[in-house]
């Protein structure tokens, strides 16, 4: 046995934790990483709104001639200024530069906005018109830059403070030149609203700045941080995710407390769900079942489960993407989510609500064309010795999706057991090589009433793809009505599978993948 550890090195310990978690936190040098992404899009919106305003207030002094007998010069400058902005608009949404490039960027251009403010102002570098004074569009511009445009406080500072700076400039060079400048607290008073909008513009960047960590610590669960949505459906959302001290990515399934229902009783129901999905998962070791990492329920009482992050894409969007495929290649993934569902069923446990968009097609390691069974949310478990488990759905209610559901559990029959999984992967097989349900019908008690009692037509029928006639036989044999007419494990049709996969291997596979799919090839 370890010896227990010393008080030095928990000491230790504690403060490399402490240590690790101070470095996940964005410093006062950089930004939080959800403010760096939208930099760009928001720097586009500064841009294209400046064209927009400076447009507008200068149109009607050019087309008014009150720019003076000779101001071709002073067009051109406006002219170069809205173009310019449009350009800048464009150039920050569509140059490959990193987001921090284009936060400094924005900061530029924010001095340059505030030149072609002045020059506006002061339209003619000789005259210094006294009505210039107090609060100017300068002011205006230091303050909301910020808010559109996220910078650490001291870029914020130091930009403010040059933009700020730009009036006094011009001030200088019109007295270098011999022009008769204003008395003193006439400058004063268009020079002094500038820098006290430099502390404004300072504050608002503090503001937005922590409302960007507050945003990342919200996206925290547990040790991950949220980065990118991927998805969501009535149960809740798919994130990608990145561990805060590992290179490792991961996928995060979670519900929201306002997501969990209306009453005490709705959410209890689906957080147990969600724990049980988590702790089945778990459970399961099967390389063809999705790895969970972790699970809890975040400060803000979202339920979390992290997983795998896969590379592919779920067989219901593959089919609606490419078509139907060849029988083989859907007898060879078939196989592969018999072997997930085995281990489930060995372990007294059936998935209930096996189709589709719960098989993943992915790209692991080498391997392509490799199956991942996902959410066992509805997983029920039939072993005798089980602990007694809350019941998630009521009694005699039939659990699942209709489209893929078998007899007896759309009728709504209390003893089921895991060839329910093998009819739902029959329907799977289906949808494979035809690209259509087994019934298609316009409402769900339609569609659970067709499993129950309506033979389905078989799919060579309904599909321009060759369907071997042994294969179509045990696609047949999985949608019998009577699970004593279906194979009888899953063991049992991964066998019947392996042998119909016929030529469809891993080299066919790299294959269609390097052509179709080749932002997962490599």
């Amino acid at each position: 046995m370890a010896p227990d550890p010393t008080p030095s090195q928990v000491a230790e310990f504690v403060g490399q934790q402490r240590s690790a978690e101070a470095t996940s936190e964005p410093s006062g040098l950089s930004l939080p990483s959800g403010l760096l992404a939208n930099a760009p899009a928001r720097l586009s919106i500064a841009a294209f709104l400046y064209a927009v305003a400076y447009t507008v207030a200068y149109l009607p002094g050019f087309l008014l001639g009150a720019m003076g007998p000779d101001h071709l010069a002073t067009d051109l400058v406006a002219a170069a200024f809205v173009a310019g902005s449009v350009v800048v608009g464009l150039a920050a949404r569509r140059l490959p530069l990193p987001p921090e490039r284009v936060v400094d960027l924005g900061l530029l251009y924010e001095i340059a906005g505030a030149v072609g403010i002045e020059i506006s102002i002061l339209w003619w570098i000789g005259q210094v018109p006294a009505v210039s004074t107090g609060v100017s569009w300068v002011c205006v511009w230091i303050v909301i830059f910020p808010l559109i445009v996220p910078a650490t406080s001291g870029k914020a500072f130091l930009a403010a403070v040059a933009s700020a700076s730009v009036r006094p400039l011009f001030l200088l060079i019109a007295a270098a030149r011999g022009t008769a400048l204003p008395p003193f607290d006439v400058l004063a008073l268009m020079t002094i609203p500038n820098y006290i909008c430099v502390g404004l513009a300072v504050a608002v960047a503090k503001v937005i700045y922590g409302w960007g960590v507050e945003v990342r610590r919200a996206r925290r669960m547990g040790s991950y941080h949220l980065v990118e949505r991927l998805g969501e459906g009535g149960m809740g959302e798919v994130w990608r995710a990145e561990h805060r001290m590992l290179a490792r990515p991961a996928a995060i399934k979670l519900v929201r407390p306002e997501g969990m229902g209306r009453n005490p009783f709705e959410r209890q129901t689906l957080m147990r769900r969600f724990e049980r999905e988590a702790r089945a998962t778990a459970a399961l070791t099967s390389p063809h079942t999705i790895q969970l990492f972790d699970y809890g329920v975040a400060p803000n009482g979202t339920f979390y489960y992290v997983m795998e992050l896969l590379r592919g894409l779920d067989l219901e969007r593959f089919v609606e993407r490419f078509g139907p495929m060849p029988a083989p290649r859907a007898a060879y993934l078939l196989r592969q989510a018999c072997l997930s569902l085995d281990e489930a069923h060995n372990q007294g446990m059936i998935h209930r609500d096996v189709k589709p968009a719960n098989v993943y097609l992915c790209r692991v390691g080498r391997e392509h064309d490799f199956v991942k069974v996902l959410d066992f949310g509805l997983v029920k478990s039939v072993a005798g010795d089980a602990p007694r488990e809350v019941a998630l759905t009521a009694a005699h209610m039939a659990a699942g999706t209709p489209a893929f559901m078998a007899p007896e559990l759309a009728m709504g029959e209390s003893r089921i057991d895991g060839r329910a999984d093998l009819y739902a992967l029959g329907c799977v097989g289906y949808w494979l090589v035809t690209g259509h349900q087994v019934f298609e019908e316009r409402s769900p008690m339609r569609l659970m009433l067709a499993h129950a009692h309506q033979r389905p037509e078989r799919p060579s029928r309904r599909s321009e793809v060759h369907i071997p006639g042994a294969f179509e036989e045990l696609l047949m044999a999985c949608l019998s009505k009577s699970p004593g007419d279906r194979p009888q494990t899953a063991e049992a049709l991964a066998a019947a599978l392996g042998g119909l996969a016929g030529d469809w291997n891993q080299d066919e596979a790299e294959k269609w993948w390097r052509i179709h799919l080749p932002e997962f090839a490599a």
